[in-house]
């Protein structure tokens, strides 16, 4: 640190708020370090930011990763909501436009506050039932688009328009499980772009002496074409729901018969861009050997949670 005035070196001269302090031997003046702003003025070190968020996106709840750093959860928190903006913003300028060959999409059940039997009518609208929609590639393995909501048409119109800003002219398949608002969604928004079927599961009854959460086991698949020609070959939605389970194992919120669901929309919304964005851009993909937006000609590396900090 050289001394503004007297253009000489100045000597350490203490911290305050984590920030290296100097003093001019000289003028006798103080000087302090600039303010790292990748957390938009917060005190926290940035190191401890990619620490917190690195637990959290590996399944650790907010108040475990409270006791393991010490830092409070009312920070951690506002660490997330940042993070999770910054991520919003990065999804929707770097997946723009992207070639696509297959696109499977679903929704993953949860919930916030409680659970939708729990409600009351004077709650507030965003409580119980949450459904994240989701779109992938299926080669690519980058997810494309994803909206949070109620399970109803609004959502999947929204949804649907945030895939077709997401993809290329160029035209592509589209494989949905049998949710029927998809149909008039996709007919009305990509037609022209796409071929569109529906895989359908039929469910067998749970037997006698079945555990509640038992999965269900599936008795048969129907498959249905709704739009254009699609490849009877290239009907799947395995690699959706394999990503469902990523999802699950991944952030604790979505962890089944635990307490660490989301108390928040704004929480529970930036949690689940904080763990999208990781996925396509951080975490490396086994069978590709690569992060799917590196699969996909999006990025040239393979990001840091400090990247994804300081992108946006």
């Amino acid at each position: 640190m050289t001394c503004h005035n007297c253009r000489t070196e100045c000597r350490k001269f203490g911290k305050r708020q984590n920030r290296q302090r100097y003093q001019c031997s000289q003028c006798r003046k103080v000087f302090t370090d600039a303010r790292d702003n990748t957390l938009d003025g917060m005190y926290l070190p940035v190191e401890k930011a990619e620490t917190i968020l690195a637990l959290m996106l590996e399944g650790n709840s907010v108040s475990s990763v409270e006791r393991v750093t010490g830092i409070h959860k009312a920070t951690i928190l506002k660490l997330l909501v940042l993070a999770g903006e910054k991520c919003e913003r990065i999804m929707a300028d770097k997946v723009r436009n992207v070639e696509v060959r297959d696109v499977e999409l679903d929704e993953v059940w949860s919930w916030i506050g409680c659970k939708q039997k729990r409600v009351r009518p004077e709650d507030d609208q965003n409580r119980g039932d949450c459904y994240v929609f989701v779109g992938i590639e299926r080669h690519s393995k980058l997810v494309l688009n994803i909206t949070m909501g109620k399970r109803d048409q609004n959502t999947t119109n929204v949804f649907v328009e945030g895939i077709r800003q997401a993809t290329s002219r160029k035209r592509f398949q589209i494989t949905t499980d049998g949710f029927a608002p998809y149909r008039s969604a996709i007919s009305n928004t990509l037609h022209g772009r796409c071929d569109f079927a529906m895989l359908i599961k039929v469910y067998r009854a749970a037997s006698e002496g079945e555990a509640r959460y038992s999965p269900a086991e599936v008795a048969s698949m129907e498959v249905v074409p709704v739009m254009g020609q699609p490849d009877p070959d290239r009907i799947c939605t395995s690699i959706i729901e394999r990503s469902n389970l990523s999802l699950r194992m991944g952030l604790r919120r979505f962890t089944r018969l635990t307490n660490g669901f989301s108390k928040k929309w704004e929480n529970h919304w930036a949690a689940v861009s904080l763990w999208y964005t990781f996925y396509n851009f951080c975490r490396v993909h086994k069978s590709l050997r690569v992060t799917p937006a590196m699969a996909a000609g999006i990025s040239d590396h393979i990001w840091s949670v400090r990247e994804l900090l300081e992108a946006a």
